[in-house]
């Protein structure tokens, strides 16, 4: 598991939580045992691991917005 500014879970509201949207997303069943399977290697839920992932994947494609 790798840590870094991809790990920083964003802005913090004045309560000290996380600000947090909540989505559904719909998946294979076959890809979210995989997912489960990978996020439990790295010590991650499977909620913080799609997020990581979708990090990851906007970092790399110059997409993540700034902070």
């Amino acid at each position: 598991m790798t840590s870094g500014p991809a790990d920083d879970p964003g802005p913090v509201g004045s309560s000290g939580a996380r600000e947090r949207k909540s989505m559904l997303l719909r998946l294979d069943p076959a890809v979210h045992e995989a997912l489960a399977r990978w996020a439990a290697d790295d010590l991650r839920s499977t909620n913080a691991h799609v997020e990581w992932l979708l990090r990851r994947a906007l970092e790399q494609a110059g997409r993540l917005p700034g902070r």
